[in-house]
């Protein structure tokens, strides 16, 4: 009788120490001298993760703990208030009208890091859908790799200015992908432009990628902009690193 006792105690404890392992972690700093409200979304129709929008004053940390398997986006939005009676940001807004996002994404021009864990774990740094904040990821442990990434430059100082969102003052707060702000299919690399061959670098991307030489600049930007990492990684997300 006491040996049935122990096997399943030790059974639990090994299924409790596995499926621990089985948890990545998300940790977001802000080194803005802002706020920045970072917002998050999974993909494929999958739940969301704990927090979906959270306030991240200058200088702190939170963290948020995704499966193995998880897929989504990351982005910081900034300058947000209730002023209107419902929340709303400046930049990369997700149209909650709270400060959670509750499955929405990122309104462009905004900056994103984008995570498929597995083994091993992917993970980028996109601009295709424009440029609002620096940002980088930093994987923390982990085997095979692991190179960290990041945009630390300020793409808004030299957005054309047929791409800038710009504040009634003139201040330039967000670029714009060309997609977005021109629709052409080359930029957008559609119809006839859908495939690697017929739809390279532009003079706008080209912008983006020499400001962030590791960040996606449009859509077919892979060899220089996929990152992976083994397993047992957790990572860091800093904003203005």
């Amino acid at each position: 009788m006491e040996s049935r006792v122990k096997m399943p105690l030790l059974v639990v404890l090994l299924f409790s120490l596995v499926s621990g392992g089985l948890s990545i972690t998300f940790t977001f700093k802000n080194n803005c001298p802002f706020t920045v409200w970072p917002g998050t979304l999974t993909g494929g129709n999958k739940p969301q993760l704990s927090s979906t929008g959270f306030e991240l004053a200058p200088g702190a940390s939170n963290s948020i703990d995704a499966g193995v398997g998880w897929s989504g986006r990351f982005w910081g939005r900034t300058t947000c208030s209730s002023s209107t009676g419902s929340f709303k940001c400046e930049t990369a807004d997700c149209g909650s009208s709270q400060v959670a996002c509750n499955g929405a994404g990122a309104i462009p021009p905004a900056s994103l890091v984008e995570f498929t864990l597995g083994s091993p774990d992917f993970y980028d740094i996109s601009l295709v859908d424009g440029f609002n904040l620096a940002l980088s990821v930093t994987p923390q442990g982990g085997s095979g790799g692991c190179p960290s990434v990041g945009c630390s430059a300020n793409v808004n100082s030299v957005c054309p200015a047929e791409l800038a969102v710009k504040r009634t003052d003139g201040t330039t707060v967000g670029c714009k992908s060309a997609c977005g702000a021109l629709g052409s299919p080359e930029y957008c690399c559609s119809g006839a432009h859908n495939t690697p061959e017929t739809c390279p670098p532009t003079n706008y991307s080209k912008i983006f990628k020499d400001q962030c030489p590791q960040a996606y600049s449009y859509a077919y930007d892979d060899k220089t902009s996929t990152f992976t990492c083994g397993t047992g990684a957790n990572y860091l997300i800093t904003f203005c690193p």
